[in-house]
């Protein structure tokens, strides 16, 4: 529809007037952030150790399962529907096969047990499905003369999944990008009897070199070493192949897609929100997270607004969820 302007005195048309009062503002607001848009990744340690800090994330810790349990009920009370779940493996648990993943009693397992036990269906739990934290080379899937293997991979998938439903995850979060892991999960978790439990797919999850935080946070940084996941995650010049991903993914049977990482790809984020109109979700990852808190520190970025511009984006690139380091902050402050 092409619009029509009239002869009067300029201009006839003023954007300004819908901007000049609070409420108006309000009134003609197109995108809103809430805290249920939002999911708080959060890092798992064995035993009852006092919660350890991660250098290269500022403000944000590695907790045990006791302490887990103290930082869900912050976001329960922040009104965050749902937490994603990371452990960190100890060396002497980790092997070439990553047999610690099919572990039932591994941290992971028992973390989502515990907090089952204590919240009930209060909240969603989002877990985490890959080789990378339990693997001594750091890759997402299984080694076979130095290459990562697919179907044999995904065979492990597969049953790490079944063992976390069982366990309590809502969500199963295959963040691997094995080809055709979805469909085969989906149909272990329903011969297994989850139906219920739902896909969030990684389904466009690029080879980024924002990812250097988390790698540190979960302990897998020193197993990589020199070592790239190139073969299997995208390419960052990729757009169509993202599309291939996702509707790959839907056809297996993802509930939920998502893209990772989050602002250098928003584009991605708005090409799978228009063409597929499917719940899609967006990580900020720590390289993301850490840039800004960085920055926030040393006062040449005000914390609390970047925070939330960078979160309202997501929501404007058309994202209905948000993994984010900043959930509680976020949350509390939309609060206040």
């Amino acid at each position: 529809m092409a619009f029509s302007f009239s002869r009067g005195p300029y201009p006839s048309t003023r954007l300004r007037r819908t901007r000049g009062q609070a409420w108006a503002r309000e009134l003609v607001c197109e995108h809103r952030l809430t805290p249920q848009d939002l999911i708080w990744p959060l890092f798992v340690l064995p035993g009852k150790t006092a919660a350890e800090p991660i250098a290269s994330l500022p403000g944000v810790h590695r907790h045990c399962i006791d302490d887990i349990l103290k930082q869900i009920e912050a976001a329960v009370a922040a009104g965050i529907p749902a937490v994603a779940l990371f452990p960190v493996t100890p060396a002497d648990l980790k092997s070439d096969d990553g047999d610690e993943a099919t572990n039932p009693d591994n941290l992971i397992c028992t973390a989502a047990r515990a907090i089952r036990e204590r919240f009930g269906d209060s909240i969603g739990l989002v877990c985490d499905v890959a080789l990378d934290p339990y693997t001594t080379h750091g890759q997402d899937g299984l080694l076979r003369q130095g290459q990562v293997v697919n179907d044999e991979t995904v065979a492990v998938l597969c049953r790490q999944s079944v063992l976390q439903a069982e366990a309590g995850a809502s969500i199963i979060a295959p963040s691997d990008m094995m080809d055709g892991r979805i469909g085969a999960i989906r149909r272990a978790l329903d011969a297994a009897g989850h139906e219920r439990v739902m896909i969030m797919s990684y389904a466009a999850k690029y080879a980024s070199a924002f990812y250097g935080p988390f790698r540190d946070a979960v302990g897998s940084a020193g197993n990589l070493g020199k070592g790239d996941k190139k073969t299997y995650q995208m390419q960052p010049s990729s757009s169509d192949e993202a599309m291939h991903e996702v509707a790959l993914d839907l056809q297996e049977g993802a509930d939920i897609v998502m893209v990772k990482p989050g602002l250098p790809y928003l584009d991605i984020v708005r090409r799978i929100k228009s063409e597929f109109a499917v719940p899609t979700a967006v990580y900020q990852v720590s390289g993301e997270y850490a840039m800004l808190a960085a920055a926030a520190e040393r006062g040449w970025l005000d914390r609390q607004a970047c925070m939330l511009e960078s979160l309202l984006a997501f929501r404007r690139a058309g994202a209905d969820m948000i993994l984010t380091y900043f959930a509680l902050e976020a949350a509390q402050a939309l609060a206040s």
